[in-house]
């Protein structure tokens, strides 16, 4: 299992259910789940190995992401 190197902070309630992150996340690490949110939308869970490369924020058309990358060691 790889190392994480970023993390990601997912707004569900906002999310629409498009399903652009989970095509656009290089590392793989996003997967919808089978649960909905309160506007009855399914939404992206993040699995460990986040690189931090803000694919997902950047296609996310409802800003759904917030990007944090972690200390290099």
């Amino acid at each position: 299992m790889r190392e994480s190197r970023g993390t990601v902070v997912i707004d569900i309630e906002r999310c629409k259910g498009c399903e652009l992150c989970i095509s656009a996340c290089p590392p793989n690490v996003l997967l919808m789940s089978g649960e909905v949110n309160e506007t009855g939308y399914r939404y992206p869970l993040l699995q460990q190995g986040c690189t931090g490369c803000t694919a997902c924020q950047m296609v996310c058309p409802d800003q759904v992401f917030e990007v944090y990358r972690l200390g290099v060691r």
